[in-house]
């Protein structure tokens, strides 16, 4: 019997970026006051291990490779929804960056500086 790798190389993969990203995301959108650039490296990297993953003829790079690209072009996306979402009040806003500064001066805003995955007070009863 041959043993076949893989899917556990898929997974350590889809786990590692997903989880990678994660940080990397709220971090960057906390931090940055313009989100181009990271959106434009996230989306060309991920577009350019996309394609070399069709090149590739190892299966366990390959499939890495695709996992990987395409979790990084979801980071792009995310660096985009993780903006509406401090907008919204669903994540904290970073009182020193300039670009926060403007959701939490907008009337209509949600925006709050309250990091509901450090803190919570906000499920202690009454």
């Amino acid at each position: 019997m041959q043993l076949n790798f893989v899917g556990i190389t898929a997974a350590l993969s889809a786990f590692l970026g997903i989880a990678v990203g994660h940080v990397a995301v709220r971090s960057l959108e906390f931090h940055l006051v313009r989100l181009w650039l990271p959106i434009l490296i996230f989306s060309i990297l991920g577009l350019g291990l996309e394609i070399a993953s069709l090149f590739i003829t190892e299966l366990y790079a390959k499939s890495a490779l695709g996992i990987i690209g395409v979790t990084l072009i979801w980071d792009a996306v995310e660096l985009l929804r993780q903006q509406r979402r401090v907008k919204r009040g669903y994540a904290p806003a970073n009182p020193k960056n300039p670009r926060h500064q403007r959701f939490l001066k907008q009337p209509s805003s949600r925006a709050t500086l309250i990091d509901y995955l450090k803190d919570d007070s906000h499920l202690k009863a009454g």
